[in-house]
């Protein structure tokens, strides 16, 4: 019997790493997207195309509940996607309060209603930039709590959790996924081209440069 899974695809070069993992672990696999409010919009249109050249299902889910928060670069035009948060200084400005708690439970009410028991999600807690969300320990307290909350055993899967950007390289490239990184987005200014200066580009940049590897989006 094939084993379901749902893949987190934001459309980045995470995301879309953790859909081929996907592939070759489970059988069957679906993806979902979160249409709220970034201002880096492009990449639903990244990861639709990414699903679709993937032969996967893609959902979109759109979360109106971050219409309210004005606390996060990633939200915000108007605000620098480079300086530290205005209510925490110990965490960058793109941090966004909550994302990755919506997120997932939007996904595990999702994959409850396809039957699906198996969640990946692309968070890091080397190259994280500080974000609690994408910590380890976070992940296995809403797996947790996920599961007791419908009654449905999920388990939630982490395949870069403990990879930096090199790493991550390098694992798409031995999934065969980096001819498939030119259609990804990562860049906080949601410019096409990248605009190359945001944290999110330097840190691709970074990862690409110490696996010697050229970027397929820079080709």
């Amino acid at each position: 019997m094939k084993t379901k899974c749902l893949v987190l695809l934001s459309g980045g070069q995470d995301s879309t790493t953790c859909l081929f993992w996907a592939k070759k672990k489970f059988g069957i696999t679906e993806t979902v997207s979160f249409d709220y409010g970034q201002r880096h919009r492009i990449e639903l249109k990244s990861a639709a195309k990414i699903a679709g050249l993937a032969g996967v299902k893609n959902s979109v889910i759109v979360i109106k509940e971050f219409e309210a928060i004005k606390y996060s670069a990633l939200l915000d035009l108007k605000a620098d996607v480079s300086k530290k948060h205005s209510l925490n200084k110990d965490l960058p400005a793109t941090f966004v309060p909550g994302r990755n708690i919506l997120f997932l439970t939007a996904a595990a009410a999702l994959a409850y209603t396809k039957g699906i028991k198996n969640i990946v999600i692309g968070v890091s807690q080397v190259d994280y930039s500080g974000y609690p969300d994408c910590r380890g320990e976070f992940i296995k307290s809403m797996e947790k709590s996920l599961s007791l909350g419908m009654e449905y055993p999920l388990k939630i899967h982490t395949p870069l959790i403990k990879l930096d950007k090199k790493k991550t390289v390098l694992l798409a490239k031995k999934l065969g996924a980096l001819d498939i990184m030119k259609h990804t987005h990562t860049c906080y200014e949601g410019a096409n081209p990248p605009c190359g200066k945001c944290p999110a580009c330097l840190l691709r940049e970074k990862g690409f440069k110490e696996a010697g590897i050229k970027d397929p989006l820079k080709a």
